[in-house]
C-alpha cells in the first residue's frame, strides 16, 4: 500500500511536532506520523518508524501518486503548534492538518489528522500500522462501526473515520478520492468501543476542534513579554518548550523522543524523555526571562515536592520520570534496527544514578530567579533548599560525571565545581535577599574556598584557558558559562584568554567549526563512549551569549556575537526547530526537538538584542 518503500527515510529534521502538554506526535514532511508515545511523552512507543522504518510501526496519509511529482511544503498555523503539511501536484492541492486538541479541563485525548482538498483534485493513500511497546507486543487491528480498534495487551486505540478501512488483522489501509473543499478526518483515540460512529468527525466538528486549538496556542503565546529582534524565532521555541511540558504535575522533559543518534551509525544514542533538574531549571530561567511565570511556577511546586520527599543526607536525583519516580533501568533494544542505523536503541536512561554536582548550581538559580520575578518562596521550601546547601558545603571537593554525563568514571569536572559556588552564592542572596535563616559564616567560608580553588586547579597557564577537569588539559565548551553566572568577569583576562583559544577550531586547539562549538574534543576527553558526534548546538549559543557581554571592552566581539547568532539560525529546520546536536553535513542530530537548545536560543537572542539595542 506504501508506495515508495523503498525511498530514503525521513531525516530527524524533515520534521515536525505536535502535542497536548502530555505526549508529542513527529510528523514528516511525506505525511507519516512516525512518533507517538502514549498515553504520555515517557510511554512506550505506539508509532515509532523513526527507530525503525520497518518494525517501528506508523500512519502515513498521502498523495496516491507520491513521488517526483509532487511538491511538499510544511508549517505552522502562525502562532500555535498545529501543523500543516502541504501537498502540491498537477491535479490540485491538498493539505493535511495535523494536532493534539488542548482545552481547559478534562479533554479526550487524540491526535485529529484532517485531510482536505483546496484545489482540484486528488487521490490519497492512508496506512496505520501500530507497533505497541516499540514494536515487542502483538497486537490486531479490527473493523468496527464508524472505523477501527487497535488493540494490544497493554493498550487499545481506537480509529474514527467516515472513510471506509481495509484490514489484514495488522494494519490499515484505505484509498479516497477528494475533489476541492471536500475533506476527511481521522481521529486517533483512547479507548475500544464497539462501535465509534458517534466519535466520527466530519469537516464541521473538526474544523470547530481545530479552531478551539488554535485558540489556546493563541492565547497563550500573548502572554510572550518579548518584543525584540528575531521575535518570530523566540516565540517558535517558546512554543516547543510548552510542548515539552507536563501540564498534570509542572514536570519539564528535556526531549520527547530517544535513541536518536549524536551522530549516524554511531552508539551516542540515549533517552531524553524524563525530567533532568539541570534542563528543567534552565527552561524556568527562560521562560521566566519572556514572561511564563505561571509554568515557572508550577515546576517549583513539582519541584518541592521532589525535595521535601529526599531522605536526609541523600544527593538530590538528577532526574526524575514524569510521576516524580524512579527513572527506568536503561535497556538495549536490539530488534529495532534504529535511526540513520544507529544502534543500539536505548530506552530508560543509565546515567540516572550518577553524581553530577552542577544540577544543585542550576537549580538554585533558578528558584533564586523565580523568587525574583516570579513569586517569594515559602518557608517550608527554604528549609528543604538549605538543607541541600548543606549537602553541597560537605560534597563539592567530591569528582562526579558531570553535564556531559560521561560513562569512564568520576574526575574533577571545573564546571562542577562553579556551579556548586552558584548553588552556595545563590542561596547566600536569597537568604540576604529575603532575610532568611541560614549558616552564612559556612557559606561564605566555602563559596570562596571553592572559588579560590578553580582559580588554582582548573585553570591552565599553558594553555591559557579554563580546562575540562583538574585530570586534563581538554577544553569544555561548559565553561563558557563562568560570566554567565557571574562566576567571573566577561572581560576577566582569563575568561577572555579561554574565548579566544575556545574560537579557534579544533585543528587549532579549539572547539568551534564556522561558528558552530563542540562541547568538547571526543579525542581529548575519556567519556566511556565510542564514536563521533556533531556540535552541540546549545554550546555555539552560550558562545554566542559570551561574547555579547564580553563585547563590553571588546567591540569586534557583538559583530562576531550577532554573526554566530544568525549563522546558527540557519541552521534550524525548515520550521524554526532545532535536535541537539548539528551535523557534519549541516543535519540534525540528537534528540528532536530539544528543550536544551530552544532555551539557550531564548537567552542569547534575549541578551544580544538588549545590548544591540543600547549600541543602536
Amino acid at each position: 500500500m506504501d508506495g515508495d518503500k523503498t525511498s530514503r527515510a525521513p531525516a530527524i529534521e524533515d520534521h515536525g511536532v505536535i502535542g497536548d502538554l502530555r505526549t508529542v506526535a513527529l510528523v514528516a514532511t511525506d505525511g507519516t506520523l512516525d512518533w507517538l508515545c502514549f498515553p504520555h511523552f515517557d510511554s512506550p512507543s505506539v508509532f515509532g518508524a523513526l527507530l525503525d522504518r520497518e518494525k517501528g510501526g506508523h500512519f502515513r496519509i498521502h498523495p496516491a501518486q507520491d513521488g517526483e511529482r509532487v511538491v511538499r511544503k510544511q508549517f505552522y498555523w502562525p502562532d500555535t503548534n498545529v501543523l500543516v503539511t502541504r501537498f502540491y501536484s498537477p491535479e490540485g492541492v491538498g493539505e493535511l492538518i495535523d494536532f493534539m486538541p488542548i482545552g481547559k479541563g478534562e479533554h479526550i485525548r487524540e491526535v485529529v489528522r484532517r485531510v482536505r482538498v483546496v484545489r482540484g483534485h486528488m487521490s490519497f493513500l492512508m496506512e496505520c500500522v501500530p507497533a505497541f511497546n516499540y514494536g515487542r507486543d502483538e497486537h490486531s487491528v479490527r473493523l468496527i462501526h464508524g472505523g477501527a480498534s487497535l488493540l494490544s495487551e497493554s493498550l487499545t486505540l481506537t480509529l474514527a473515520t467516515q472513510v471506509k478501512l481495509e484490514t489484514d488483522g495488522r494494519r490499515l489501509t484505505s484509498r479516497f478520492s477528494l475533489g476541492e473543499g471536500q475533506s476527511a478526518v481521522f481521529t486517533l483515540r483512547e479507548g475500544a468501543p464497539e462501535s465509534c460512529h458517534d466519535r466520527v468527525m466530519g469537516h464541521e466538528a473538526s474544523e470547530v476542534l481545530f479552531r478551539s486549538t488554535v485558540d489556546y496556542w493563541r492565547h497563550w503565546l500573548a502572554r510572550c513579554s518579548y518584543t525584540g529582534r528575531w521575535r518570530e524565532t523566540v516565540h517558535r521555541s517558546a512554543l516547543v518548550l510548552k510542548l515539552m511540558t507536563f501540564e498534570p504535575s509542572g514536570a519539564i522533559v528535556a526531549s520527547p523522543t530517544c535513541s536518536l543518534p549524536e551522530y549516524p551509525g554511531g552508539s551516542r544514542n540515549w533517552d531524553y524523555r524524563y525530567v533532568w533538574i539541570r534542563d528543567a531549571a534552565f527552561t524556568v530561567y527562560a521562560l521566566l526571562r519572556i514572561g511564563f511565570r505561571d509554568e515557572a511556577g508550577a515546576f517549583m511546586r513539582w519541584l518541592e515536592k521532589r525535595i521535601a520527599a529526599l531522605p536526609p543526607d541523600e544527593p538530590l536525583p538528577l532526574m526524575y520520570a514524569l510521576d516524580g519516580g524512579e527513572v527506568p533501568q536503561e535497556q538495549e533494544l536490539w530488534h529495532l534496527a534504529g535511526a540513520l542505523g544507529s544502534r543500539p536503541v536505548r530506552v530508560g536512561n543509565g546515567a540516572a544514578h550518577q553524581l553530577q554536582l552542577d544540577i544543585y548550581g542550576e537549580l538554585m538559580d533558578s528558584v533564586y530567579l523565580y523568587n525574583k520575578y516570579g513569586a517569594p518562596i515559602s518557608y517550608d521550601f527554604w528549609r528543604h533548599l538549605r538543607r541541600l546547601v548543606d549537602w553541597v558545603c560537605e560534597h563539592w571537593r567530591e569528582q562526579d560525571e558531570s553535564i556531559w554525563e560521561v560513562r569512564a568514571g568520576k574526575q574533577h569536572f571545573v564546571y562542577s565545581k562553579m556551579m556548586c559556588w552558584v548553588a552556595v552564592d545563590r542561596a547566600i542572596r536569597l537568604a540576604d535577599k529575603r532575610s532568611l535563616p541560614a549558616d552564612r559564616a559556612r557559606w561564605l567560608k566555602t563559596r570562596d574556598a571553592i572559588f579560590e580553588e578553580i582559580m588554582d586547579r582548573g585553570w591552565c597557564s599553558r594553555r591559557g584557558a579554563f580546562i575540562q577537569s583538574y585530570e586534563t588539559m581538554a577544553l569544555d565548551a561548559a565553561n563558557l558559562l563562568m560570566p554567565l553566572v557571574f562566576f567571573l568577569s566577561p572581560v576577566d583576562p582569563r575568561m577572555l584568554s579561554t574565548l579566544d583559544l575556545l574560537r579557534k577550531p579544533p585543528v587549532q586547539g579549539g572547539l568551534t567549526s564556522d561558528g558552530l562549538v563542540f562541547r568538547y574534543d571526543v579525542e581529548a576527553t575519556r567519556d566511556g563512549v565510542p564514536g563521533r558526534e556533531g556540535t552541540f548546538n546549545l554550546c555555539t549559543f552560550w558562545l554566542v551569549e559570551a561574547m555579547t557581554r564580553a563585547s563590553v571592552t571588546r567591540p569586534d566581539l557583538l559583530d562576531e556575537a550577532r554573526l554566530t547568532f544568525e549563522r546558527m539560525l540557519g541552521y534550524a529546520n525548515h520550521l524554526g526547530l532545532f535536535a541537539e546536536q548539528t551535523g557534519p553535513s549541516g543535519e540534525a542530530l540528537g534528540n528532536f526537538p530539544q528543550a536544551l537548545t530552544h532555551l539557550s536560543l531564548i537567552s542569547a537572542a534575549y541578551n544580544l538584542d538588549r545590548t544591540l539595542g543600547h549600541r543602536d
